[in-house]
């Protein structure tokens, strides 16, 4: 528990050496927020938001909603006990803590195998699986009390807005009503939160990554979030009551190349703890789910440009490597085995 960043951070004057990072996996120069990510009104026209949607699923793979369905008061109450949970007493929270994320309920700190790592994360995570709620939640945090009940609230309206959104992106592509809902069985939540950093130039909340899920649902407090399109960061502006919207690998590979998958990173910075809670939608891990590009999105014009492979094969060999990616490491290497 006393690796746990939060537990140990706070009030410190410099960066331990083993949270360093090298020059070349620094974040370089500061960049302020992005105007250009598109923001969508769900509550607009069905015909726009299918347009709006898409198009930013083609130029950035990731985009922002307001007026989505899980209403202000729910999204308030979720941040503020993200940082209730953060700031419990180390031995409130011994009983969901590990040193390498597990199945289940874990608390953890920096990447996935802390042992393994030559360079640390300024950054701990609560990591569980959230859907079904009823089978999933006794592995739940006990404190703070109400955790349980408030997270399962917003498991349900997170869900529900997830696979609007998942229509309305097959509506664009073309394909089939509720095609999605086959490669995204399993959903899980990851609570982020990166501690004020003494000099945020020299370390990383985390490090650049696509996704290698279907579909990512983040609720952000701070800035610190940034994007990489055409080889540029960009920030990600925390907007309030929105949620950002990103694609992971399985999106690139089902829309045969169509859809973007989106690179992105978290920085830090000196004065506030930043939180995000994130959702993540994919195939089921545990099942052998084959993943490859929709039929209806293969033709003469767009031969196809992945091979099928299963979920399970894939998803164990992904995130010890992305989570350890060195600096210079190209974009979607991942999915080299896969191409055609």
């Amino acid at each position: 528990m006393a690796k746990l960043v939060s537990s140990w951070s706070n009030g410190v004057k410099f960066i331990p050496k083993d949270y360093v990072m090298p020059p070349e996996r620094r974040a370089g120069y500061y960049i302020t927020v992005c105007k250009e990510i598109p923001v969508i009104n769900l509550e607009d026209d069905r015909s726009e938001i299918v347009r709006q949607i898409l198009k930013a699923c083609q130029e950035f793979g990731v985009f922002q909603v307001i007026n989505h369905g899980v209403s202000d008061k729910m999204m308030e109450h979720m941040m503020a006990l993200c940082d209730e949970f953060f700031n419990l007493p180390v031995e409130d929270k011994l009983g969901v803590y590990s040193e390498k994320l597990r199945k289940g309920c874990t608390l953890y700190t920096s990447g996935p195998e802390y042992a393994k790592e030559d360079v640390h994360y300024w950054k701990d995570t609560l990591k569980h699986p959230c859907y079904p709620v009823e089978e999933h939640s006794p592995s739940w945090p006990d404190k703070p009390a109400r955790y349980k009940e408030e997270v399962a609230r917003y498991v349900v309206e997170v869900r529900k807005m997830g696979f609007k959104i998942l229509d309305l992106i097959g509506e664009g592509l073309g394909v089939r009503e509720g095609y999605f809902n086959e490669v995204s069985q399993e959903h899980s939540m990851a609570i982020n939160r990166y501690p004020p950093c003494p000099n945020p130039s020299l370390a990383m909340g985390i490090a650049g990554h696509n996704d290698p899920n279907l579909i990512t649902f983040l609720q952000q407090d701070h800035y610190g979030l940034q994007i990489l399109k055409d080889g540029i960061w960009m920030g990600v502006e925390p907007i309030p009551n929105a949620f950002v919207v990103n694609l992971g690998y399985q999106f690139h590979v089902i829309s045969n190349g169509k859809l973007k998958c989106v690179e992105h990173r978290g920085l830090l910075n000196s004065t506030v703890s930043r939180t995000s809670i994130v959702t993540f939608f994919g195939p089921n891990p545990e099942l052998p789910t084959v993943v490859e590009p929709a039929k209806e999105l293969v033709t003469s014009s767009n031969p196809r440009m992945f091979k099928s492979y299963r979920y399970n094969e894939f998803i164990a060999n992904y995130f010890v490597s992305a989570y350890n990616r060195k600096s210079g490491s190209r974009s979607g290497y991942a999915l080299d085995p896969y191409r055609l």
